[in-house]
């Protein structure tokens, strides 16, 4: 267990709450900062909820889940941080909101050993500009949600990140049995996005080409290469093909892959439609008709890879 950082956690989306399950259920002391004090309840539903599919898989039991639920408060302004030694910011992509939460941070916080914001667009050096007294221990920890599922963090740090505040994130990450990686330098999209929107580039080229229809891509990336990537490595797995097949394939398809300087036509196009929304749109309709779709069952899919990573060893105690 972790039993020595407090972990204070701002901005309690879906990231911020299932961050905090995350450190509760490594018996983490956790205090979420509430910036509307009346949506409490909101964020303590957020927060049941995911315990609840937890026990309901059989990750733990409903005992287990209350000691966890002890470790994590509620609080309705900054100075209730004050004895957090870490702290996680997941509030909106706004430069100006991220400013004035850093610095009732500085004001408030004496012992801070980093700010580790969940941004997934800011570069940290953007980030850092908007800090004082702590813009040397200002990083980017972006994580994939659900947080307290999927282990992966990717950590970057800027100009100003002093010696070893990477090191210390990562260690603060590890004992939260994730996997983190520090980047050497910023990169738009960090590591994951920056892979998953260059195979979706790739996608959306094979259909304005009419090379194939959306759903033949999904059935290639659910019945060929992906499953291969989760448990081996894409350097692992050329390695042990060899390069040159792999020179010969390059040669052939690199000229042929897109290089977009911004969303392709098919993606405005929808971004400026009343299906903006995709499944989430009244109606319905993104490139697949969702209307007829089980949502529960689309979720249960989404999450069936990663429920693995959310067993630990659970804190036996109360938080004191």
């Amino acid at each position: 267990m972790n039993g020595k950082n407090v972990i204070g956690i701002i901005g309690l989306g879906m990231i911020g709450n299932s961050t905090a399950v995350l450190t509760t259920m490594h018996g983490c002391k956790t205090i979420c900062y509430a910036r509307t004090p009346e949506k409490i309840p909101q964020y303590e539903k957020a927060f049941d909820d995911m315990y609840r599919e937890m026990t309901e898989k059989g990750l733990l039991s409903e005992s287990q889940a209350a000691i966890c639920k002890t470790y994590l408060k509620y609080a309705a302004s900054y100075e209730e941080l004050a004895e957090c030694t870490v702290i996680f910011e997941a509030i909106t992509e706004d430069l100006e909101q991220k400013k004035a939460c850093y610095q009732e941070l500085e004001r408030c916080c004496p012992s801070l050993l980093f700010i580790g914001s969940c941004s997934s667009s800011i570069v940290p050096d953007r980030l850092a500009s908007q800090a004082g007294k702590y813009k040397d221990r200002l990083i980017v920890t972006h994580p994939f949600f659900p947080v307290h599922m999927v282990p992966y963090f990717e950590l970057c740090g800027s100009k100003e990140t002093a010696e070893g505040v990477l090191q210390t994130a990562r260690e603060v990450l590890l004992s939260l049995d994730r996997k983190p990686v520090i980047l050497k330098k910023p990169n738009p999209g960090f590591i994951g996005n920056y892979l998953q929107f260059a195979l979706w580039a790739a996608a959306l080229k094979l259909l304005e080409e009419g090379v194939c229809d959306p759903e033949d891509i999904d059935t290639c990336l659910q019945y060929s290469f992906c499953p291969r990537y989760t448990s081996i490595g894409i350097f692992e797995h050329f390695d042990n093909g060899g390069y040159r097949l792999n020179k010969a394939t390059c040669d052939a398809v690199f000229p042929a892959l897109p290089r977009y300087e911004e969303a392709p036509p098919i993606i405005r196009e929808k971004a400026a439609s009343p299906t903006a929304w995709g499944a989430r749109a009244e109606e319905k309709r993104g490139f697949y008709d969702w209307n007829h779709v089980d949502m529960a069952a689309y979720k249960e899919r989404v999450n069936a890879p990663y429920w693995k990573f959310a067993v630990c060893d659970y804190p036996d105690k109360p938080c004191e």
